[in-house]
């Protein structure tokens, strides 16, 4: 997807847009401009999720422990940052925005995603904090289903296999083709895993954003928000 400007429209005054979708999709890029442009606050669930395996990494634990990775989790201070233009995390005051997008956190957040109990300890937060929000654009791989069902707006965003991998490899500077392999790798375990598998809500909005630009991704979703909360 290509850059642009979003063109200025009238903004509900409440609304909670649920975003899901598998990794290379758009999701954080289309997430973050849709919240800009209706001037609200956005939510990266999947960060959550990266911060406490960074954590659980730091400390050494088994990625086959789950009372181990629990335990980290629940123990685990996490800031979360709703900021839009400048979202960032920190893991018991230590910022991790860069390392937990590193390759060694993007090959163990599967694992430590699957634990049950990790789940419902994020969930509770994620909760909390659309909770306090007038208007929030939330996106992740279970928002639909289980963070936010009674979104406002459920859509679930996908693309090609070729094009996702294109996207990530150009974010990461890395192989595509290898890029290609652990998005595979990642949709698989996220979407056979017993808890909160990664799967369309029966009424979310299927958007296949190969082929479209950020503004055409955004305009689109902006509209059917303004459909659905105008009614």
């Amino acid at each position: 997807m290509s850059g642009g400007t979003v063109a200025l429209e009238v903004r509900p005054e409440r609304c909670v847009v649920a975003v899901d979708g598998p990794s290379g999709s758009g999701k954080s890029t289309v997430s973050r401009r849709l919240a800009t442009t209706v001037d609200g606050v956005y939510l990266d669930t999947g960060a959550m999720y990266r911060a406490v395996t960074w954590a659980v990494l730091q400390a050494g634990a088994d990625l086959t422990d789950p009372d181990a990775i629990t335990k980290i989790a629940l123990e685990t201070e996490l800031s979360i940052g709703t900021d839009p233009q400048a979202p960032h995390f920190a893991a018991n005051g230590t910022n991790v925005d860069a390392p937990i997008r590193g390759p060694e956190v993007t090959a163990a957040v599967s694992a430590v995603a699957a634990v049950p109990a990790v789940r419902k300890h994020l969930v509770a937060l994620q909760k909390a904090v659309i909770a306090a929000q007038p208007r929030i654009i939330v996106e992740g791989r279970d928002i639909a289903t289980v963070v936010a069902p009674d979104a406002d707006l459920k859509v679930y965003l996908t693309a090609s296999a070729t094009a996702r991998a294109q996207r990530r490899s150009a974010e990461d500077a890395t192989d595509v083709t290898a890029t290609e392999a652990d998005l595979a790798r990642r949709d698989k375990l996220d979407s056979s895993r017993a808890t909160d598998p990664l799967r369309q809500a029966s009424d979310a909005i299927e958007v296949d954003t190969t082929g479209m630009s950020i503004d055409e991704v955004v305009q689109h979703l902006l509209a059917l928000l303004n459909s659905k909360v105008s009614k």
